[in-house]
């Protein structure tokens, strides 16, 4: 319903999951990265144990790793752990497809068939991983025969790999005197916290960015709000952020202040009985009278001539010889005001950005540049998408930053960033500015030019073979992702797409194993050449 009133596309906050809405904070990525190091070369069999608070992530993490195992690997997945443990050895079976029919109701006869398809699977090279979601609602009975399943093993490896995953109570049953048996065999641990102020900011902008938003609709004070409510866990947050929206489309509030959230928060997180639906039911009047919805409307971009970018790029380096002091950070107003006077035309961000890759006009223009083709010339690409200053940090490159204002857009040129302040380029001058401030006014949209390899560009993916996958083969071994080189045309093959999936997780993308522009673009960021950002103190 307010979809169109905050010009969304899809619903930013739906409690469902959708893999386009994943997003992975820092622990997250630790998170995951630990489980697939306990399935892969580190587990060696035993035990995996990811712990975390109701609503952390967990089961989502669970469907990634699940979406990211190699095709040598089968999984049992047992949902339901309140089982007897002959229940749980059947549904073990089931879940590897394995002949019960005699077995069933014997513990003996259920775990013979089990070593006996463990040893089929290591024999064909297959890995057989067992995930328990919930686990702290296992027995101790039930617990035990997990633990006795790892003494299936060959003379030089264990045969089964288990990965726990559970409530905070699972780190305590598991600490118990009678379990240290199991205890021992855990092999990695970790446990998910909810996400910080600064995380819930960057998560409410990605979600946001992902449903077609390009007005970041709460106010700084709102967001603090909703991540105090929801401290700091991602499915409160998307219950909180759901009901302000909504409440915020009844008044015809374009930014969402603290009291719209904290209504929403009392709302969504009181009891059932004690629930008060006064704007509720004012949304469902509004619903039957009707509400007009708001139009956005956007400004068109002139032609400009070629610009003189030597002269740009001249001045530029003169700039840059002054940076060893500069002034203090802007505050959101004396920024929000240079914007307002000197940053309306993005074609003088794009003119500073050309400049930097001392490209001439013969090779791209700035109009050209301005309209962000994936490929603008050979060897030459464009990106336009969303992010946080964190992630900008890691591609390490200068980009252009759409900043939206009260009366209008503008744009600046991002030059460098530090823990505290960032350095801009706008209309001709050349500021240090305070992230918070610059954040009050970018809501994640930039683009982003690189000069790179000319094979290096469309889409690279399982199974794919050529120059571009010879080059992103050189670009993950600069990485440290990929292991030595292949003689002859390499293929993109599982290990490829398993260091994909690392170099995606390190720069804070979906870790889907696919090669498109932004992949690419993280690929190449360790090349010397073009310009980078510059660190700030």
């Amino acid at each position: 319903m307010y979809l169109p009133f905050y010009g969304l596309n899809a619903a930013p906050f739906a409690i469902t999951p959708d893999p386009r809405f994943v997003f992975l904070s820092e622990r997250h990525r630790d998170a995951l990265a630990h489980l697939l190091y306990g399935i892969g070369q580190g587990g060696s069999g035993g035990f995996v144990q990811l712990t975390g608070d109701v609503g952390t992530g967990k089961t989502t993490l669970c469907r990634l790793l699940l979406e990211q195992l190699p095709e040598n690997t089968r999984v049992a997945l047992i949902l339901n752990p309140r089982l007897s443990p002959v229940e749980l050895l059947e549904a073990i079976g089931e879940e590897l497809h394995l002949e019960l029919d005699g077995a069933r109701g014997s513990l003996k006869a259920l775990v013979d068939r089990l070593n006996a398809f463990l040893l089929s699977a290591y024999a064909q090279g297959l890995r057989v991983v067992l995930i328990i979601d919930e686990a702290q609602n296992l027995s101790f009975e039930a617990l035990e025969q997990v633990r006795l399943l790892t003494n299936l093993e060959t003379a030089t490896q264990k045969l089964l790999q288990i990965i726990l995953l559970g409530q905070p109570e699972l780190r305590d049953m598991l600490g118990r005197e009678d379990l240290r048996q199991l205890a021992q065999r855990i092999t990695a641990r970790f446990h998910l916290t909810p996400l910080s102020e600064a995380e819930t900011e960057a998560y409410l902008r990605h979600r946001l960015a992902v449903a077609g938003s390009v007005r970041f609709p709460f106010t700084r004070l709102a967001v603090r709000r909703i991540h105090h409510h929801a401290q700091g866990v991602p499915r409160l947050i998307n219950v909180i952020a759901d009901r302000a929206l909504m409440a915020g489309y009844v008044q015809e509030e374009l930014q969402i202040g603290e009291r719209s959230v904290d209504r929403a928060a009392r709302e969504a997180l009181a009891s059932p009985l004690r629930r008060a639906t006064p704007w509720l039911a004012t949304l469902a009047a509004a619903a039957i009278c009707g509400l007009g919805l708001w139009w956005w409307q956007t400004r068109s971009v002139e032609p400009d001539p070629d610009a003189d970018v030597a002269s740009d790029a001249q001045a530029i380096d003169t700039q840059a010889a002054h940076a060893d002091a500069p002034p203090a950070g802007l505050d959101t107003a004396a920024l929000q005001d240079l914007a307002a006077a000197n940053g309306r035309e993005s074609r003088v961000a794009w003119r500073r950005l050309l400049a930097l890759w001392k490209l001439s006009s013969d090779q791209v223009n700035v109009p050209t540049a301005q309209r962000c083709a994936a490929l603008l010339a050979p060897g030459i690409y464009c990106l336009r998408s969303s992010g946080s200053l964190g992630k900008l940090a890691k591609l390490d490159r200068p980009v252009v930053l759409h900043l939206t204002l009260p009366d209008g857009d503008a744009w600046a040129l991002l030059l460098g960033i530090g823990e505290s302040d960032v350095r801009l380029w706008i209309g001709g001058e050349r500021v240090r500015v305070r992230r918070s401030a610059l954040e009050d006014l970018w809501f994640g949209e930039f683009q982003v030019l690189w000069v790179g390899d000319a094979a290096l560009s469309g889409v690279l993916r399982r199974g794919d073979i050529g120059a571009g996958v010879d080059a992103l083969a050189q670009r993950l071994q600069e990485h440290g992702m990929l292991r030595g080189a292949e003689t002859g045309p390499r293929l993109f093959d599982a290990a490829m797409e398993a260091a994909v999936q690392r170099l995606q997780m390190a720069h804070g993308l979906i870790p889907d194993g696919i090669a498109g522009p932004e992949t690419l673009l993280a690929a190449q960021s360790r090349v010397q050449s073009g310009p980078h950002l510059r660190r700030l103190d």
